[in-house]
């Protein structure tokens, strides 16, 4: 429920949804230094998706999304991966032109241990405020729909533990709905990611008929699918994507103090592949990771190898949040996409993880790309992606069943 102060607040913006709201033009602080982000006393006693906290968007995000009319922060409560109490940040972008009739959830492949580089402050960065993020967003609002971002690795940045990103987005879709903002109560909504993005779109998408069952999903449009984190780990681990192994081992080891102490316990304590330049990757975006730990094995800071992934305390966790299809059986339509040559996660987890799908009834569209690899599948599956979405939230889409294809999409050159 919503305290009277939420209800006075929503109640403000709801009156002027229609017009184009002034913009919070004070800087927005990291999430770190920023006394907002923090829960309640007791908020453990809220449920899951109850509102917490409500505020305008600082920054200037109406002037950068322009297709919005207002943008706000919403801190919820939720449910993090060891299925504890926790409280979570979501953006949500009102557009200036709406009947209230669609939302779509977009998760941002953030990928970073880093709480700063959460969505909700990185929202205003260049590196958000342009290219897929910047037009993908704008593209849902001009077209009338809701937008909604979770920070979905949670106040921990726990990137990549499924459990806790799927719930950070149920929770998310929850807040939004209970707020209204204008919302229709028969709005449809969908949800949409790519990459990192896919991790909490699918784990969402597999938790949402025993955790939120209340939820209606129109559909679910997943790319570059991360099925398997440990074959991510495995095959980035002394390539271009290396930085995504130690933002990965310590977002995956913040919510257990013990695993933590264990992980930094096997690392190297001398030489350039040492625990310090490790840990350096918890005040790094994903961006910075990558251009930071690119090409380096990996392995070369532990003292044994690669073994470390093989103790029981990180085997665990990898095993309960890294796998998907193990979890529930998603109950809305789905389009998965993705190029045959990924070099992140095999194309072979994928067809897998959409057959087990397929065998239970699950309707399922999957485009299986032979041009390009990972970078420029987001780019090829642009479209067809949003083909899917818009006819979803419009409510046109007939489900066909399970249907894979093999296709040439080619909207870009590059071969990553």
């Amino acid at each position: 429920m919503l305290s009277t102060t939420l209800q006075s607040l929503v109640l403000s913006a709801l009156a002027v949804t229609s017009l184009a709201l002034p913009s919070n033009l004070s800087s927005p602080l990291p999430p770190s230094k920023d006394a907002w982000y923090t829960a309640p006393t007791a908020f453990e006693q809220a449920s899951p998706g109850d509102v917490l906290r409500l505020r305008q968007a600082p920054g200037d995000l109406t002037s950068i999304y322009n297709e919005s009319a207002a943008a706000y922060n919403i801190l919820y409560r939720s449910t993090d991966s060891k299925f504890e109490p926790t409280w979570d940040v979501t953006t949500l972008f009102v557009p200036k032109r709406t009947r209230g009739s669609a939302l779509l959830s977009y998760q941002i492949p953030y990928n970073t241990a880093y709480l700063d580089g959460s969505p909700s402050y990185a929202l205003n960065s260049p590196s958000f405020s342009s290219g897929h993020v910047l037009n993908d967003i704008q593209t849902a609002l001009s077209m009338g729909a809701f937008v909604v971002v979770p920070d979905h690795e949670g106040p921990l940045a726990a990137f990549p533990l499924g459990v806790q990103e799927g719930h950070a987005v149920l929770d998310s879709v929850r807040a939004v709905l209970r707020t209204g903002f204008g919302l229709a109560e028969d709005a449809r909504y969908a949800l949409w990611g790519y990459s990192g993005g896919s991790i909490a779109s699918e784990w969402a998408a597999e938790l949402q008929q025993q955790y939120a069952p209340e939820l209606d999903f129109a559909g679910a449009a997943i790319g570059g699918v991360v099925s398997n984190v440990t074959a991510l780990i495995d095959q980035s681990a002394n390539t271009w994507w290396a930085g995504l192994v130690p933002a990965g081992l310590l977002g995956a080891t913040a919510p257990y103090p013990a695993a933590r102490e264990y992980l930094m316990s096997q690392l190297r304590s001398n030489g350039t592949h040492n625990e310090t330049a490790f840990e350096a990757a918890e005040s790094l975006t994903s961006t910075q990771a990558v251009g930071l730990f690119a090409s380096q094995d990996i392995w070369t800071y532990f003292k044994d190898g690669k073994d470390v992934l093989q103790a029981p305390i990180l085997r665990s966790i990898l095993n309960s949040n890294g796998y998907m299809g193990y979890h529930g059986i998603p109950q809305m339509p789905l389009f998965v996409y993705k190029a045959i040559a990924d070099e992140l996660t095999p194309i072979a987890d994928t067809d897998k993880l959409v057959q087990s799908y397929c065998d239970v009834g699950v309707n399922v569209v999957y485009k299986r790309n032979t041009v390009g690899g990972h970078l420029a599948g987001q780019t090829n599956g642009r479209s067809q992606a949003w083909s899917f979405l818009k006819s979803v939230l419009t409510g046109s889409y007939e489900p066909e069943g399970c249907i894979v294809e093999t296709v040439a999409w080619n909207v870009t050159s590059s071969m990553l």
